[in-house]
């Protein structure tokens, strides 16, 4: 079986309180875009199951990796046979996309639905949270607000169709730690989903992303990036989760060839 897990960009991202538990309650747009992995899950040939990854390289630990994290839950409730997992990775990591947590929801899908698992999707949305705030979006994977701690989720009539999204991502880190080293809590003056509603043509200003302004001061390279976008022709441009990826929404189908040396740049067009 082979799936292709997909990438997600936050449309506005406000960080609303800091929890007693150290973390941040948050409300932001998930919305998913067809920057995609390739996931190919099929019977072990050694009765041990692997994870082989190519493309984009991945450091650490196999068995830390969300994959094999997602298996190992499963296989812990259910007599899951051995399988052998190859990733073919695309989507950056470090950059806000949500890449690992897209693999490791697909992989409790597919195993779902190889296996004939007894799961309902809300099912395997509980079980994704054990593995990270924003895997369960990708059980859904359709445009959802998110508040809690990225986790908790609210049906929203939203539709970017047939408009087209430029990323970039350029070769810079940004740490956890880093993204909210001035950050102030505080409530968005407006819910989020009554800006949405809104004409994206009056989003910039409005609908923002709070990391930004920690970010943008320590690594202006990301923030030129942003302008640079709305300098051709994006009707908004945003840092997409805690960076460092920017993205920008066009109208019109638009050219960056050359524009964003040593940068990833992907250019697709929304369908959903």
């Amino acid at each position: 079986m082979v799936t292709f897990p997909n990438a997600k960009i936050n449309i506005g991202l406000y960080i609303t309180r800091r929890r007693e538990d150290g973390y941040h309650n948050l409300e932001t747009l998930f919305y998913p875009i067809d920057l995609c992995d390739v996931l190919e899950i099929v019977p072990s040939s050694n009765n041990k199951t692997t994870l082989t990854i190519s493309g984009i390289a991945v450091d650490g630990d196999i068995e830390k990796n969300l994959i094999m994290r997602a298996y190992r839950l499963l296989q812990s409730q259910y007599d899951l046979p051995a399988v052998d997992i190859n990733l073919h990775k695309a989507i950056p990591f470090g950059a806000g996309l949500g890449g690992g947590s897209a693999d490791a929801a697909y992989t409790l899908r597919m195993l779902r639905d190889m296996f004939s698992l007894p799961l309902t999707d809300d099912d395997l949305a509980r079980m994704a949270s054990k593995l990270g705030a924003d895997c369960p979006f990708f059980i859904y994977n359709k445009p959802l607000i998110a508040t809690g701690i990225g986790d908790c989720f609210s049906a929203i009539d939203f539709s970017l169709k047939g408009k087209h999204i430029l990323l970039v991502k350029p070769p810079i880190g940004v740490s956890t730690a880093e993204a909210y080293a001035h950050v102030v809590p505080q409530q968005p003056d407006v819910p989020l989903c009554q800006k949405l509603a809104t004409p994206i043509n009056a989003w910039q200003g409005e609908i923002v992303n709070d990391f930004e302004k920690s970010i943008f001061p320590t690594h202006p390279r990301i923030a030129a990036i942003k302008q640079r976008m709305y300098d051709m022709g994006a009707t908004y441009a945003s840092m997409s989760g805690s960076g460092s990826s920017v993205f920008g929404i066009f109208d019109e189908l638009c050219d960056p060839t050359g524009l964003f040396p040593d940068c990833f740049v992907w250019l697709g067009t929304c369908n959903v």
